[in-house]
């Protein structure tokens, strides 16, 4: 079969597919704890229906708890994937992470006793954020190194797709169980054990894929990134497009090794061109986690309701569709269009888009404020307002699909050299977990103090900080990893040439590597 098309790339396909299964959990994970917390009966089941009367301030309590504690877990491991990833390369890593995910899955699984089952899930949750924590930091960067750069953005946002994928799950399982199981601990046995399919699928799968090549080159294995790179490419390791990117490669790694030997965090954040890298990685994320996205995804059913959609089946019904929307808006946006406005457009349009659609939201709530609050309460019909704001939230989320979802996660995955992108994604990733941890355990709180005035405060962060930044960082679309250095003024593009040029001239005086060794990939290839 001739190396044409999309099968050129089909091995990268196939390792961003696995690696983001734990981006499927990501999703998840997000998006079944505020479902299976508003729930009745696991209310009553864990003591927040003191003598038959529902306490909404433990409810709230609870809910803020089970959802934000794996967040906070989330941060710790992606912090720590940093020098685990740098040691032990990106795959292995992703391996450990997935199974300490897995051990937290199944403490919430069994959780029952309503003594000691809060603190079971509690438990479990941090855990399972651990792993899920290092998976967000390391998966971006593993996907990232083996992608070319004239696709590298629609397969590192396949990131948000398996996201969107996740929520979507998490909202129908919960909507499945509400209308099928009346009472009994399967009520979230169900929901959260679930986890443990996605978990099985990445970790099996990580044993059929191969390690960065990039990573290898870093610490000097040189030859097997070579191989590595031809069966990600599908090419002969002779091959002159190969050697280049190759050459590209170790050129890179060279000037990066000899600009910071004995890399540390301080060298990290302040070798020539890092610091303003670290900058944008972590404000892209705190932008993104106050632009109201994850406040609806986390709790969606109990944010439907405030506009009108309640009693369970309106609001995880209504929720459901919303994640059916996130996850089409988000597929069509990178495969068609990632590649198409830039980074920065889109990022741009998505802001002032979902900022639009957060006034007018704002607007109705307090002109037609909806008959009732709660996800338990019971409406007999979905008054016309209710239903513009929910059209609203629909179109809202599929602005953040076309920029602000999947973009912060390629863009910073775009503009870290190889040697510190272990240090920028975990960076970055634990802003996100960060700021998602804040935003999470305050949502509902928030929501109850400002009512009306909650959509409108995301919109002002949309409009007047996120369109503003959008206007403000490079342009990464169409360059490839090693261009950043240039970009972001780590070294010339006089030196980078000279570089690459003498790496060039290496391979060319070196015929007998490819010679001994291409009939091993010709024999592999797909």
């Amino acid at each position: 079969m001739a190396n044409s098309g999309v099968f050129t790339n089909i091995r990268v396909y196939w390792l961003a597919f696995i690696a983001y299964w734990g981006i499927v959990l990501f999703g998840y994970d997000t998006g079944i704890a505020g479902g299976v917390v508003s729930q009745a009966n696991f209310q009553k089941h864990f003591g927040m229906w003191p003598n038959g009367v529902k306490d909404t301030a433990k409810v709230t309590a609870v809910s803020s708890n089970v959802v934000s504690v794996l967040q906070a877990g989330a941060f710790f491991g992606a912090l720590g994937s940093a020098p685990i990833s740098g040691k032990i390369g990106r795959k292995w890593t992703l391996i450990g992470f997935t199974f300490i995910f897995a051990i937290g899955a199944i403490l919430t699984t069994v959780a029952s006793s309503p003594s000691n089952g809060l603190a079971l899930i509690y438990a479990g949750r941090v855990i399972s954020g651990v792993g899920i924590g290092g998976i967000s930091a390391v998966a971006p960067a593993f996907v990232s190194e083996c992608s070319p750069k004239e696709v590298r953005g629609r397969i590192t946002g396949l990131f948000q797709v398996m996201v969107a994928t996740g929520v979507m799950l998490s909202y129908f399982i919960n909507y499945g169980v509400s209308i099928n199981i009346v009472n009994g601990a399967r009520i979230w046995r169900i929901p959260f054990g679930f986890q443990l399919v996605p978990a099985g699928i990445m970790l099996f799968g990580l044993f059929t894929v191969k390690e960065s090549p990039r990573w290898l080159a870093s610490v000097g294995r040189n030859e097997e990134a070579l191989n590595n790179l031809a069966y990600l490419r599908r090419k002969s390791i002779d091959d002159t497009d190969l050697l280049h990117e190759l050459a590209e490669i170790e050129a890179a790694i060279e000037e990066e090794h000899e600009a910071r030997k004995g890399l540390g965090w301080k060298e990290a954040f302040f070798g020539k061109g890092n610091l303003i890298r670290f900058v944008i990685a972590f404000v892209i994320f705190l932008l993104q986690q106050w632009c109201g996205q994850n406040s609806v995804g986390y709790y969606a059913p109990q944010i439907f309701a405030s506009i009108g959609y309640t009693g369970n089946k309106n609001s995880l019904l209504a929720s459901g569709v919303y994640g059916v929307i996130k996850l089409v808006a988000t597929s069509l946006f990178i495969f068609f269009g990632v590649e198409t406005l830039g980074r920065r457009l889109s990022l741009f349009i998505s802001a002032m888009g979902m900022g639009i659609c957060f006034f007018i939201i704002g607007a109705i709530i307090k002109t037609h404020p909806p008959p009732a609050s709660s996800s338990t309460d019971v409406v007999t019909s979905i008054s016309p307002a209710s239903q513009g704001m929910a059209a609203m939230l629909y179109i809202y989320v599929c602005f953040y699909s076309m920029g602000w979802g999947p973009l912060p996660w390629v863009y910073v995955s775009d503009i870290f050299p190889t040697r510190t992108r272990h240090f920028g994604l975990a960076v970055a990733s634990a802003s996100q977990w960060l700021w998602n941890f804040v935003v999470s355990h305050q949502t509902l709180l928030i929501e109850q103090e400002l009512g009306y005035k909650f959509f409108l405060m995301f919109a002002t962060v949309n409009i007047g900080a996120m369109a503003t930044f959008s206007l403000f960082i490079p342009e990464t679309k169409g360059k490839s990893l090693e261009e950043m250095d240039i970009i972001f003024g780590s070294v010339s593009a006089e030196k980078r040439n000279a570089d690459v040029a003498k790496f060039e001239q290496a391979l060319d005086n070196a015929p007998e590597i490819g010679s001994t060794q291409s009939h091993n990939l010709s024999d592999s290839k797909v």
